[in-house]
């Protein structure tokens, strides 16, 4: 079974981004649907955001609420949403999300 985490890890300060809400999402075609949603905990890690929903091959969507995160933390940002596309493939893998934000950018990669 294909398995999901994902880490914020907010470079301006250098720290983790604890509390981001985050929503899984399958994308395109009929069967779009929201699969799941978490909160990022004190390390700022999502340790299986699929939880028992079986990530198929398919497209799928992160969206990162960074809005709410940086109004807790007292500072303006330019993104309200983070929102990463992937393709999950055939197979039994671990799909790792990174995201390392700052109020005016983020980046994003394959981790492992």
């Amino acid at each position: 079974m294909n398995t999901l985490s994902t880490h914020v890890l907010d470079t301006s300060l250098g720290r983790p981004a604890p509390g981001v809400r985050i929503s899984l999402e399958r994308v395109g075609g009929a069967d779009q649907a929201t699969i799941a949603t978490g909160v990022t905990d004190a390390n700022g890690r999502l340790a299986d955001l699929a939880g028992s929903n079986a990530l198929t091959a398919a497209t799928y969507r992160l969206r990162f609420d960074v809005a709410e995160y940086f109004e807790r933390t007292g500072r303006a940002a330019l993104f309200p949403e983070v929102s990463v596309t992937f393709i999950v493939g055939a197979g039994d893998e671990h799909y790792h999300i990174p995201v390392l934000l700052s109020p005016f950018g983020y980046t994003t990669y394959r981790g492992s």
